[in-house]
Formats: C-alpha cells, structure tokens, sequence
C-alpha cells in the first residue's frame, strides 16, 4: 500500500544509494569506469527502503532508527550480491568455473572481493548517519501523515 512512511523511507534510502555509491567509486583503485553503478543501487536503496524500513515505521524512535540500520545493511548485501552474481555469471561463461557448486561459491568469493575496499571508515560513518536519517525521517512521516 502507498504510505507516506513508505515513500520517505524509500526516497531517503535511494539518497543513501547514491551518495554511498559516489564514495565507493574512490575506494575501487583502477576502476575507471563504472556505468550505471549508482544509478542500479539508488534502485535497489529505493526498493530496500520501499520494502524494508518503510512498513516498520510507526513504532517509536529507537525501532526507527534500529529499521534504518537494517535497511541500509540490506542495501548494501544486495548490491554487492548482485554484482557478484553479475561477475561470476561472465566468469561462467568464458568457462572459469569447473560446475556449478564452484560458480555458486564463486558468488561469495566475489561478493567479498568487492566487499573488501568498502572496509572504510568513512564509508560506514556515511552509511551510519544515513540509516539514522532514513529511520527519523521515515518515523516522522509515520507520526504525521496516516
């Protein structure tokens, strides 16, 4: 159902997509090029905010908070397992993984390769006062507008 709750958990969350997604792309030493990488994970903030925090809101300031928290370790799981299913995928194509078993811990494998320059001070602090954001503001709007 569209709530207000709903639409400011998600918009905040696809705000911390972006911006996190800007940091990040300073910590990926010899990446130049990047696509639509923060335009995929302000999607994916969007629908984790949607999904996640939003239907939680309404249940007092520190369950908000605790909500945003939670919302933004979902968005950063999902992006790092979606591309890491996306490289293991083109890894299974050019035909480096001997079966299956191997390509599916090759998702893993992959997902802490990309995992491991998120491993930042200031990228968890960015991704902290973001999930406390998006917790009050989500809250705020549960209080407000019913």
């Amino acid at each position: 159902m569209f709530t207000a709750d709903r639409l400011m958990a998600a918009l905040c969350m696809a705000g911390v997509g972006y911006v996190a997604s800007d940091y990040a792309k300073g910590l990926y030493d010899g990446v130049q090029q990047f696509g639509l990488f923060s335009y995929i994970n302000t999607a994916i903030g969007f629908l984790c905010g949607w999904i996640i925090v939003g239907p939680r809101a309404g249940r007092g300031m520190s369950a908000a908070i605790s909500n945003g928290i939670t919302g933004t370790v979902a968005l950063v799981f999902w992006c790092l397992m979606l591309y890491s299913l996306k490289q293991t995928w083109e890894l299974a194509l050019r035909r480096r993984y001997d079966g299956p078993l191997e390509a599916v811990g090759g998702v893993f494998e992959n997902a802490l390769d990309y995992g491991e320059p998120l491993l930042n001070t200031g990228f968890f602090m960015l991704l902290i006062i973001g999930a406390v954001v998006t917790g009050v503001l989500s809250e705020i709007a549960a209080r407000h507008w019913r």
